[in-house]
Order: structure tokens, then sequence, then C-alpha cells
């Protein structure tokens, strides 16, 4: 037992170390320029660092796990404090804004894959991945379509670009257009339902609240959004494999299959468990102000995830070989962002 803790301390112990390294300072410099935030600091941080660090050696696999892992487990740990009703309610008054952007965004993704002659699978990988959750529907859908590494690569990073540009600007132009500077909830609503991947939700979200001194809210209404459109991610790759295997039989090859393991991250359901144990101790009489330090380790915990990914980014390459592919991912991020600002006059939320 011991022999295998040194061997995973080994593996992953040096890259975790240097996004703490990052996500420190990062953390306190978020507290002094809140406008901009320790998250979105840290993404820059460790973007500038990959910049002149190409071979990360035997960094390399504590940076991708602590860019996967610790998010997730940030985002379990959001769960601790938030209600369960309260899940239950942001998720049906969301549910007509994620069910317009995703629709939205997959359709915008066919007609360029038509008109421009983008490639079949970088653009259902696009539109999916600007839809539901990113890198993680990116990753539940490319065996199921059979992309190849190049494909997933070149379509995490389109989604990776318009995922910064909206945990930088998203909060300012929030404001600019005036969302409600005491609440947390429309621009939780917005940023759970207009931005891509779950880490760059979180960091805008975290943001904002920061921005107004508004604690978590924003974050845990942000995040809840965010989860409830992830479970898309299950029909979605559903529907892909069943026209991949009707495909595949009438050219007689073999298709990979639909897997529920594979397309549903188990962490929706830890966030859920979370919750369930906050109810459940509220009302036995636990105050909620006892899982707050359990919130404020979440928040760290996102920033560093966030330097992770800074690190993994490869922003000269992407703007060099992107071309079609940033184009289809900038007019998915714009028709998504139109649809849930649209939808949130006509709902009455902002």
């Amino acid at each position: 037992m011991e022999e295998s803790n040194e061997n995973l301390l080994k593996t992953y112990g040096p890259g975790i170390l240097v996004c703490l390294a990052i996500s420190i300072p990062a953390w306190f410099l978020g507290k002094v320029f809140p406008v901009v935030g320790g998250a979105v600091i840290s993404i820059l941080i460790g973007m500038i660092i990959a910049l002149f660090w190409n071979d990360k050696g035997k960094a390399a696999e504590g940076i991708r796990f602590t860019s996967k892992h610790i998010l997730q487990a940030a985002v379990v740990l959001l769960g601790f404090g938030m209600n369960l009703g309260v899940i239950f309610e942001t998720g049906k008054q969301s549910l007509p804004i994620i069910v317009c952007t995703i629709s939205t965004s997959l359709v915008l993704a066919w007609l360029l894959h038509r008109w421009m002659h983008i490639p079949g699978n970088i653009s259902t990988l696009i539109g999916v991945g600007s839809s539901i959750c990113g890198g993680s529907a990116i990753a539940a859908t490319a065996p199921v379509i059979d992309a190849d590494d190049d494909e997933v690569a070149q379509a995490i990073s389109v989604i990776f670009f318009f995922n910064v540009l909206a945990a930088i600007f998203f909060p300012i132009f929030g404001h600019a257009i005036g969302f409600d500077t005491t609440s947390g909830n429309a621009f939780g609503i917005f940023a759970g339902t207009a931005v891509n991947d779950t880490s760059s939700v979180t960091a805008t979200a975290s943001t904002w609240d920061s921005m107004w001194n508004l604690g978590s809210e924003t974050l845990d209404k942000a995040v809840t959004v965010k989860l409830t459109r992830t479970l898309a991610i299950i029909p979605i790759t559903l529907v892909l494999s069943l026209i991949r295997a009707r495909r595949a039989e009438k050219e007689g090859t073999h298709a990979s299959g639909f897997s529920l393991r594979r397309a549903f991250p188990m962490f929706i359901l830890y966030f859920v468990l979370a919750a369930v144990i906050t109810t459940v101790a509220v009302n036995a009489g636990i105050p909620v102000s006892a899982f707050t330090p359990l919130k404020e380790l979440s928040k760290f915990c996102i920033i560093m995830a966030m330097a992770a990914i800074g690190l993994n980014s490869n922003v000269i390459k992407l703007i060099r070989n992107g071309g079609k592919p940033i184009l289809l991912g900038a007019v998915c991020w714009v028709g998504i962002t139109a649809v849930s600002l649209l939808m949130q006059r006509v709902l009455g939320i902002w």
C-alpha cells in the first residue's frame, strides 16, 4: 500500500506542485484584483508559462490530473452547502434556455459543416463541445464517432480558446449590458448556459462573485445550471452512436457503441450526493455556515485547475492551424450567447 502511494506521488506529485505554486499567488492576486479574479489570473499565468515550457517531463501527468480530477473535486465540494430543493428549482428554471442553446449550437455546426466543407467529425465535436460541456462532451463523443487524436485535440483547443475569452470578458460584458450586481441569479444562469466548459463556467462565475462581493451565490447557480446542461451528453451521444451504427451497417464496417458509463460524468452524481448530505444536515439543525470551509476549498481547487488548463494550452498552434474550426467555434459561441440572453429576456429572468 505504501509503495502504491509512493508511486502515485512520484507520478502526479511534480505536476500538482507546479499547479499549486501558480495557484497560491493567483489566489492572493485575485483578492487584490477581484475584477479579474484568481481563476482568470491562474489561467493566464499558466498560458504564459506554457509558451516557454514545451516539454513538461515528469510534471505532465500531474498537470493533466489537476486539470481533470481536481476540477471535478472542486465541483463536488460546491455541492456542500447547497440545498437539494434549490438545485432542482434551478434546473427547472434553466431547462428551456439549455434546450434552446444546445439546439442552436448543433444546428449552426451542421450548417457550417455543409456550407464551408468543414470535416464532419470536427464539426460534430465543436458543436457538441460548445453546446454541452466542452472537453467532457468531446471526450464522450469522440469514441462514438471514431474521431482521431488530432481531431479531438483541435476541437478541444477551439473550445478552450473561447472558454478563456468568456472567463475574461463575460463578467465585463455582463456588467455593461446591465445584469443585476446585487444577485448572482441572472448572471449565474447566463454563465451556466453560455460558457462552454465547466472550468470556464466556474472561473466566469467566480469572477462575478469577486467583483460584487456575492460570496459563492453566482458560482452555485452557474454550476447547478451547467451540471443540468451536462446531462445532455447522454441522449446526444446515444443518438450519434445510433446514426454511426446505421451508417456503418450500410458500409459493412464496425462502429463504436454507446456507453452510459463513458457518457455520464460521475462527478455530477457526487455533486448531488454532497447536496443531499447538506440538505439532511441542515434539516437536522446544522447551520449552513458549517460548510463554508469546503466551499472556500472548492474555489481554491478551481484556481489550481485553471493553472493546469493554462499550462496545457498551445495558443500559437491553435491560431496557426485553426482556420475554419475557429470560425465554427466563434459562430457557435456567439449564437449560444445571443440565445441565452434572448431566452432570459423572454422568461423574465433578466
